[in-house]
């Protein structure tokens, strides 16, 4: 395996990590938004409105360097 190819495999296991962890950020988001938005008495704080778009922001990232992974090994190691 050259340094090209373990660079796409690396780059592709990063994007599957962010992939996995906004899921989780944006699941785990939404449910304390809704529970936020049960107590009838607040709207919740800001942290509790950013977190399912961060969380969405961040898989949207492991998406792309999933799909473009290969592009940006050959990116990283255009001299070999």
């Amino acid at each position: 395996m050259n340094q090209k190819q373990l660079a796409n495999v690396l780059i592709r296991i990063l994007g599957l990590y962010f992939l996995v962890d906004g899921g989780v950020r944006t699941i785990s988001g939404a449910l304390n938004l809704l529970a936020s938005l049960a107590n009838l008495r607040t709207f919740g704080s800001v942290y509790v409105w950013i977190t399912p778009f961060t969380g969405m922001l961040l898989a949207a990232v492991g998406l792309v360097l999933i799909l473009a992974s290969r592009a940006l090994a050959d990116i990283l190691f255009k001299d070999e």
